[in-house]
């Protein structure tokens, strides 16, 4: 524990919210049940949420809300999954529950085809090339190499993303994130109260959501999330903080194209011009705007359910300045982004060091 945090007793907690999706079937009877056990708050009240690859951002907002609405002090949310005891065939099936099933996956339409599909349209459109995705992979496991809990910490080169199996044209294996088990927890403390636990509170400054059509061809658009865009002006509106004001990011990159689209839709770079930033270093530690600083779900895993809670992990690390090898430099304000299936869910949360 930190000299500046003053512990917190159990009993404090008001309330609990878990994050999971239940890969494959799996649940642990009533899991919310069981985090009011594990966590030692049996009796309060704990809400299961499932939205799919986003069930912990939405999670979050759920404590953030209860929060804000005077009803509660202090809110645990945790989000977990375990995923890697499947066998593939199972993993392929779940993986596309979140999408359409009548046009999408009963058509055979995998998951990492939906985004195959808006990664073809997005090069058709704006030029991206495979140079760019591979770029995304490459920073990402950089990045990952200095996290102790990253899935992957090993680096990769250009030329081995480039040569990796196709999975899904024009994606390959290497920009496809891992099949991960994982949990991760946050506290949340009303302003009023957070000084009896610490002297370095890091702020949720501003939450939005948004959601869309759950089939792609119901969409006006391959190339943008409008549950991101919509999420990402709610956000910056309740937070009063400017996009320029935020010093770097954790998005929902589940395939390397999803950055990208990530990086255009929170208004970061205009359509098509994430490419353009990912080659020329910007997103990396040490450019101009950081991107995944823990290697995003491409290294650092995606365990579905938890997923969202760890995005929130390393931006409190990093906003406290603990983050070892990967600190992002003097980082006061960031945003955490994440995205339900192939977008018809997504939340946006903005974190501060100081009141906004």
């Amino acid at each position: 524990m930190s000299s500046v945090d003053h512990g917190l007793d159990r009993a404090a907690i008001d309330e609990a919210f878990l994050g999971t999706l239940g890969f494959s079937g799996w649940q642990l009877g009533n899991s919310s049940a069981i985090l009011a056990e594990e966590a030692g708050i049996v009796g309060r009240p704990v809400t299961r949420v499932e939205n799919a690859c986003a069930s912990a951002g939405f999670a979050i907002q759920s404590g953030v809300r209860a929060i804000q609405s005077g009803a509660r002090d202090v809110v645990l949310v945790a989000g977990v999954e375990k995923m890697t005891d499947a066998p593939s065939e199972r993993r392929r099936y779940w993986l596309g529950v979140s999408g359409d099933t009548e046009w999408e996956r009963l058509a055979g339409l995998t998951f990492a085809g939906v985004y195959g599909l808006m990664a073809s349209r997005h090069m058709v459109e704006h030029g991206t090339s495979r140079e760019a995705l591979a770029e995304v992979a490459v920073k990402n496991h950089a990045h990952g190499a200095l996290n102790p809990n990253a899935h992957f910490r090993k680096p990769i080169s250009r030329a081995e993303v480039l040569a990796s199996p196709r999975v899904a044209d024009p994606l390959g294996l290497l920009d496809c994130c891992p099949v991960s088990d994982g949990a991760a927890a946050v506290l949340l403390a009303g302003e009023d109260v957070a000084g009896r636990f610490t002297d370095a509170p890091v702020y949720v400054a501003g939450v939005g959501a948004g959601s869309d059509w759950l089939a792609l061809q119901e969409r006006p658009s391959l190339t943008s999330l409008a549950a991101t865009r919509r999420a990402a002006d709610e956000a910056f509106r309740t937070a009063g903080i400017a996009r320029r004001s935020i010093q770097f990011l954790e998005v929902h990159d589940c395939f390397t194209i999803a950055e990208l689209m990530a990086i255009e839709d929170l208004g970061f770079a205009p359509p098509g011009g994430a490419a353009e930033l990912t080659l020329s270093g910007a997103t990396s530690l040490g450019g101009s705007l950081p991107v995944n600083p823990d290697g995003g779900l491409k290294a650092k895993g995606h365990p579905i359910g938890a997923t969202g809670a760890s995005q929130a992990y390393e931006i409190f690390q990093q906003l406290r300045g603990a983050a070892g090898p990967r600190q992002v430099p003097h980082a006061e304000q960031a945003l955490a982004h994440n995205v339900g299936g192939s977008g018809a869910s997504a939340t946006v949360t903005v974190f501060s060091v100081g009141r906004t």
